[in-house]
């Protein structure tokens, strides 16, 4: 007589595709579709799979189930890179969609299986799932060096509410989805699930209204602020380092450069990695650079070698191409820009798709200030994917305002881009300091202390802009504290949902 499997539970089997699901919808509120009352619906159902698991197991599971679905379609731009070289590592593209999405959502299967384990029924587990998935992606942005990238919270950008992060930071606009979305679930079926909507919608319109009038208030008065020039060569990554093409894109930001404006730009900003020559290799490059300026200082991505060692840097020229100032970046993309073990795994074939060398770029010693002069002020350089990290935003002295410099031509023309854009629209509001960036094909863009986009190139556009460089406001609360009193908040309330469980 054969023995019978144990029949899967139909429920259970169903739990993780409608988790997934509901995972899509969540990330249809990040940029560039920025449906946030449709991410807030999904996070909501997402919420209620977690909160009706029958354990901790089943929660996890549905938990990271959603948090791959939210990552497989937020992140999918993860491919493009891959595709630039598609002969050598077209192969790797799928692979590195699904554990980039599997690997990111262990931090919200996490946070589901401490709701499923801590919270006391449904209700419970409602609202340990909304308190522990933030703490959870706070977590993911200093974790193996972090990738705070495509959090709930991101879905307030452009929208008000993401005025909010001048107090708390991204993890609070994370919070405000994940409570938004749980309160419904958590107060008592019945008229209390009516309250719990009514006080979701409150808090998101409260949150909202606050944030309008911020954007409304005016900004402090600047009689005669610096002109900052961005250039944008709009040369594909694929191009980007051809024998034939390397010319027309350097002859394309001299002429930029030169280009003449009314009024006259005091900053010249190239992108990153925008010279073809090595700094202490380039010749007379920076003295024809310093030449079409027309004794304007340039501030440019160049790389330069130290040994045996390179780096991604930022240089200032100022008369006769003289090096006035240099930032080597220090927080690098890995396996993009290094590969960790790379003197082991560079021998057996691997190397970072940005890297000159099987080894990599090698770390800048950390964020510097440059002081670039009365009529500039201090500058706070940020090379890339440095503007993805607030914690690298804070420095010891406050500058006056934010440069960054990216290549975004590896990231694709769909979603990367626009995304890239956003977080530094956010970084700005946390510190309250305007933004300006220089991005290769785009969206280069002078951003003001609140996040708002006054100038701006296209993406894809070859081009130049000259634009007054936007006030400063007074040091915002997030800026004075960083992540350390919501990460204190959030570990106090899971304190006690732990204390209350273990008492019970």
């Amino acid at each position: 007589m054969t023995a019978r499997l144990p029949r899967f539970p139909q429920a259970l089997a169903r739990r993780p595709v409608a988790a997934f699901g509901l995972g899509l919808l969540v990330a249809l509120g990040q940029t560039p579709f920025g449906l946030w009352p449709v991410a807030l619906a999904g996070l909501a159902g997402l919420t209620w799979l977690v909160a009706r698991a029958p354990g901790p197991r089943a929660a996890a599971l549905a938990a990271w189930a959603g948090g791959a679905g939210q990552f497989a379609l937020a992140l999918s731009w993860i491919v493009e890179p891959f595709l630039v070289d598609i002969r050598t590592h077209g192969w790797m593209a799928p692979f590195a969609l699904v554990f980039m999405a599997g690997g990111l959502a262990l931090f919200w299967g996490a946070a589901g299986a401490f709701a499923g384990w801590a919270g006391r029924g449904p209700r419970g587990r409602a609202l340990a799932f909304a308190l522990a998935l933030p703490a959870a992606e706070l977590a993911r942005g200093y974790v193996l060096t972090g990738f705070p990238w495509a959090l709930p919270g991101h879905i307030w950008i452009g929208a008000p509410q993401m005025q909010l992060a001048a107090l708390t930071g991204q993890t609070g606009l994370t919070l405000l989805a994940t409570l938004s979305a749980a309160l419904p679930l958590i107060l008592p079926i019945g008229p209390g699930r009516a309250l719990g909507a009514t006080l979701a919608a409150l808090l998101v319109t409260g949150t909202g209204l606050w944030g309008a009038l911020r954007l409304d208030a005016p900004m402090p008065a600047d009689p005669d602020p610096p002109q900052i020039r961005l250039v944008q060569p709009n040369a594909a990554q694929h191009l980007k380092w051809r024998r034939d093409m390397i010319p027309v894109f350097w002859e394309r930001q001299l002429a930029f450069t030169a280009a003449p404006s009314d009024p006259a730009p005091d900053l010249i900003v190239w992108p990153e990695t925008a010279v073809p020559y090595l700094l202490n290799r380039a010749g007379g490059a920076p003295a024809l650079i310093a030449e079409q300026a027309g004794g304007v200082p340039v501030m440019l991505g160049i790389q330069r070698s130290e040994g045996p060692r390179t780096f991604n840097s930022l240089a200032v020229l100022g008369p006769g191409g003289a090096v006035t100032h240099l930032y080597d970046k220090h927080h690098l993309v890995p396996f993009g820009e290094y590969i960790p073990f790379g003197g082991v795994l560079g021998r057996l074939g691997f190397r970072g798709l940005a890297a000159r060398d099987s080894f990599g770029y090698a770390a800048g010693p950390g964020p510097v200030v440059l002081d670039l002069g009365p009529r500039l002020g201090a500058a706070l350089p940020l090379i890339c994917y440095e503007a993805v990290f607030p914690q690298d935003l804070r420095v010891d002295r406050r500058p006056r305002w934010i440069a960054q410099i990216t290549n975004d031509a590896w990231f694709g023309e769909r979603s990367g881009p626009f995304q890239h854009l956003a977080l530094a629209r956010l970084r700005a509001v946390e510190q309250g300091l305007p933004l300006l960036r220089a991005a290769n094909t785009g969206v280069s863009a002078v951003i003001d202390a609140r996040g708002r986009i006054t100038h701006s190139l296209p993406l894809n556009t070859a081009g130049h802009l000259t634009a007054p460089l936007p006030a400063a406001l007074p040091p915002t609360v997030y800026a004075r504290t960083g992540d350390g009193p919501g990460a204190l908040g959030l570990a106090a309330a899971l304190a006690v949902l732990v204390a209350a469980r273990r008492r019970k």
